[in-house]
């Protein structure tokens, strides 16, 4: 009998202790519940109350948490970088475009977080952005309405660079010594300047002009590097010498990630990752079909993956020449 009580004192310790564990876990669980409960209730009074203001809010909450995560998918995409000792074009074209797209929305959201390092200042921040969300905001702060709209408003931008590209690029033609390619230049230039839509195998026609003088990077006068320049979305406010690298680098990256794409194969990709894909290299896609789009991305992969890294300043032009003209869908 006594080494039965005993053998029961020694297995109480366990119970006891597992019982503690779980009665301290009831009040945290409680809580847990009452917040989310309350954050529900007060969700439902501003939908309520004030719908316009519970669009932003809950577009901020989606957009941190969609930031949020982007941030660990892009740690991890560094850190497997660095494991494998690989460099940026080596990577599969969705890591590809992820840390490309990161890198420009945190440029852009810089800033705003300096502005908001003042004492008080973040309120003037939040005003700020509540007033010019295209502005201020990267794309993840987006309803998307404002996706579509800001979208188009910045294509209507660079549009306006597109007629002073092929007027550039017919000036250029007109200084070439081989009158045979000169003849192929300036037809080209006319025939877009005309309304039509140019066919790829004019362009890989004559891509060799594009290595050296006068349409390589390198060689091309500063006033088409600055209209280039807006074409990507970069600032044409800088000294040639920045011009050039900058546009040769984002050049040579669009390069790449053509690459990749191939790779990967269009048919893999989602008809948002085409939209957005064709947006990058100059077509605005907001009111395309996701066929259209698949069909004007497939004869750019032609001109791209058909050029060496030399010939690349095609590709800057390419996006005028491919896009200026591309007969427009309705969304289907």
């Amino acid at each position: 009998m006594l080494l039965i009580k005993n053998s029961i004192c020694l297995r109480r310790p366990p119970v006891c202790q597992f019982s503690a564990n779980a009665n301290s876990k009831k009040p945290l669980s409680a809580l847990v519940s009452k917040v989310k409960y309350l954050n529900e209730k007060y969700e439902r009074f501003l939908e309520r109350t004030f719908p316009r203001f519970y669009q932003l809010y809950s577009t901020f909450l989606k957009g941190f948490w969609i930031f949020f995560t982007e941030m660990k998918e892009i740690r991890r995409i560094k850190a497997n970088m660095s494991y494998r000792k690989i460099q940026f074009h080596q990577l599969p074209y969705r890591e590809m475009e992820r840390l490309r797209q990161f890198r420009r929305d945190l440029i852009k959201a810089i800033p705003v977080g300096i502005l908001s390092l003042p004492p008080f200042a973040n309120y003037l921040v939040l005003l700020l952005m509540y007033l010019f969300p295209r502005q201020l905001l990267i794309r993840h702060f987006w309803t998307s309405k404002q996706q579509a709209e800001f979208l188009d408003t910045y294509h209507s931008m660079r549009k306006e660079a597109y007629p002073e590209v092929v007027d550039g690029l017919m000036n250029l033609s007109r200084s070439l010594a081989d009158s045979q390619h000169r003849k192929q230049m300036l037809d080209l230039c006319k025939k877009v300047q005309e309304g039509c839509h140019p066919d790829v195998r004019e362009l890989t026609a004559v891509r060799t002009l594009f290595v050296g003088h006068p349409f390589g990077i390198q060689q091309l006068r500063v006033q088409q590097l600055k209209v280039l320049s807006r074409v990507l979305f970069l600032t044409p406010r800088l000294p040639s010498l920045f011009l050039r690298y900058r546009l040769q680098s984002h050049i040579a990256e669009l390069h790449h990630l053509d690459q990749a794409m191939l790779k990967l194969g269009v048919g893999q990709l989602t008809d948002e990752e085409v939209q957005a894909a064709c947006y990058t290299r100059g077509l605005n896609s907001v009111h395309l079909s996701p066929l259209a789009c698949r069909l004007w991305l497939a004869h750019w992969l032609t001109l791209s993956c058909s050029l060496k890294d030399a010939e690349t300043s095609l590709l800057a032009h390419g996006m005028v020449l491919l896009s200026i003209n591309f007969p427009s869908s309705s969304k289907g």
